[in-house]
Parts: C-alpha cells; structure tokens; sequence
C-alpha cells in the first residue's frame, strides 16, 4: 500500500500540551490522521496521511442514520530505550475485521492497518508522550459514508486513524474504583452486537453509566440481557474476579467484548501458575465473596487503564468492600507486568510488543 503524505503547515499545527501532567483522555488530538475510501467492486483507495480536520460527509451518510460504524483502541509508547512501541496491534486490526463482519462492512488487510497505524505514529511521533504512564493513543475506525436511505448496508465506507496524547484514564489514577452493579438496564444480548466493538454498544451504555456517575460511582457493571443474574463486563473493561485462589471472568459467549488485555491478563496469570477459570460468574457469588472475604480480589482490565482494581460493589442498594478498599497484590502485579513489557523495562517473552521503525 503506498501512502501520500501531506503534513500540516505551521499555522495549522494543534498547540500540544505543555506536560503529561493533567493530559486526561481524550481531551487531545495530534497533528494528522490517516484517510482511505471504500467503494463495493472496487476495493480500498487513495490511502493518505492529511492534516487533522474536519470530515466532508453527506448529511444522508448512512452512519448517521442507521450506525453502521465500527473502531479500536490502541497505544503507542517511547520505550526505555528510545524507541517507539505497539502492543499486540495485530489483535487489535483482527478485532476490527471481525467487528466489520457483524456490521456488513469491508474488511481492513490487517497488514494495511497496521501499516496505516506505524505511518501515522511516525508522523506524529513528537506527540507522544515521554513521561511514564503517558502514551499516544490510537484510534482506528472505519464508517458508512455512502449518501442513501434505506435499511441496507452502504456500499461506500471511510476507513480513518486519528492519534492524540493520553494521561491515566481515571483522574485518580491506579487506585480502586466504585461499580454499580446495573439492574435495570441491559448493554447486549447474545447474538446482538456485544462481541463487535462498535458505537452502538457504547451509546447502549450512556444512559445507565450517566446516573452510576451522578452516585459517585466510577462504572457500571453490566448482568446478561436474559436473567439479570451472569456478569458481563464492566462499561469499559472486561472484568476479572480471585475468588478463592481462582482467577475467574466471564466467557467469551458473543454478548461481551474479547478484550486483547484481557487476554494478556488470562495468558500471564496461567504462565505465573495461578488457577484460571473462564466460566459464568453469577453476581450473588461475587457479592457473597466480597462479604465473606472468598473474593479477595476484582479488577479490570482494557487498553484504556490497563488494568483497573476494584474497591467496592454495589448491588440491590448495599455496597460491599473488596480487599478492604485496597490495591490487590495480583492487580498491581499484573499492572507492572504489562506496562513494564509495553514501556520496554521487562523482557518481551511473548513477542508482543512491535517497535514503530
């Protein structure tokens, strides 16, 4: 795939931020993105890194009418030795195909993704981040653009890369977070669109994650569509539980998100000797767990935070503590572990970290 590149001229180059300190997430955008069309019959096209800006998009755009949108998440980072990171970006690029199945939309060559990926990241490298904890995030995703109404997929699609620096996800950094438990409200079914990483998954969420935020808590945790009674996820990360010496999550049964941290948790946990288990996890164990002391730890996990302790639960109006409030030993362990292997100070054993040359 050959790539055009035009880069901003100074008058359009965005302001960066003055230190890591404060960056949040989501709050900034580098310099460029990456562009490329799709049109049915003639296959992908005109790929470019251009200026960030604005999209001309036909108000009859069928993303806007009818969601046809998918995305990733990813980072990059400058590495102890001076040299720019990727973790595991090929899962990320197989995800993404595999969401543009669900949603009748073009497949992405993961090899052209990545491609796409490593060029923008060199464009934009001074936008990333020095500091430790501080990345550039990386956001893929690809829309509907074709100018039509009617209920069918768009034989037209934009597939775009923007970038921008990233703080901690949670202003508080690695310290345990509030959930609530959702009762009422459901994000996926199975056979929906759980397992796809697309918006529509996200706006399901809003509404649920807006009052659990007006109550002081962090996230929401979501209960199968059918039963209110099997743990999904958390609003933003897969979530994982110790209960008596297990380490449990939830199966990947096609209502919730195969996260690519999640796999990295399940893969280090099972290689340090710890008992793994993916099975339905019903909330009253993790309740009762959490009051007899048999859960000893809850956390999640998410290319967002990384992963993200939890100190407290609530359900059916009583809030319980886990590990006393505390960061667990294995959620700190697992937390070092992966970001010591995506900062470059821990042997990379499993090849997953590529280097943007």
């Amino acid at each position: 795939m050959e790539i055009a590149v035009t880069t901003a001229p100074a008058d359009r180059r965005r302001t960066k931020p003055g230190s890591a300190e404060g960056l949040g997430f989501g709050n900034h955008f580098s310099d460029h993105m990456f562009l490329m069309e799709h049109r049915e019959g003639a296959g992908w096209r005109d790929a470019r890194i251009v200026p960030y800006g604005p999209l001309p998009l036909l108000p009859s755009a069928m993303v806007l009418h009818y969601g046809q949108e998918i995305f990733e998440g990813l980072k990059a980072y400058y590495a102890a030795d001076g040299s720019i990171c990727l973790f595991r970006p090929e899962m990320n690029a197989r995800r993404l195909n595999r969401s543009a199945a669900r949603l009748c939309m073009p497949e992405v060559p993961v090899a052209d993704q990545l491609q796409a990926i490593r060029a923008l990241v060199r464009t934009d490298r001074d936008w990333i981040p020095r500091a430790r904890g501080a990345s550039l995030y990386i956001r893929p995703a690809v829309i509907a653009t074709e100018g039509a109404l009617g209920v069918r997929p768009s034989a037209e699609h934009l597939f775009l890369v923007i970038t921008g620096p990233v703080g901690a996800y949670y202003a508080r950094g690695f310290e345990p977070v509030r959930i609530l438990v959702e009762e009422k409200f459901v994000r996926a079914a199975r056979g929906g669109l759980g397992e796809a990483k697309t918006g529509a998954n996200y706006a399901a969420s809003l509404l649920a994650a807006k009052a659990a935020k007006a109550e002081g808590f962090d996230q929401v945790l979501w209960l199968d569509a059918g039963e209110r009674r099997w743990v999904e996820e958390v609003g933003t990360m897969n979530i994982f539980f110790l209960l008596r010496g297990e380490l449990v999550t939830p199966p990947l049964s096609g209502s919730i998100l195969p996260g690519v941290t999640r796999d990295s948790v399940l893969t280090l946990a099972r290689e340090w000797g710890i008992p793994v288990a993916e099975r339905p996890v019903a909330i009253d164990e993790v309740i009762r767990g959490a009051a007899d002391g048999s859960l000893s730890e809850a956390f999640g996990s998410g290319t967002a935070a990384v992963v993200s302790p939890v100190g407290a639960l609530s359900f059916q109006g009583e809030e319980v503590l886990v590990n006393r409030n505390r960061v667990g030993e294995l959620s700190r362990r697992l937390y070092q572990e992966i970001t010591g292997i995506q900062y470059g100070e821990i042997p990379d054993r499993h090849r997953w970290v590529q280097r943007v040359e």
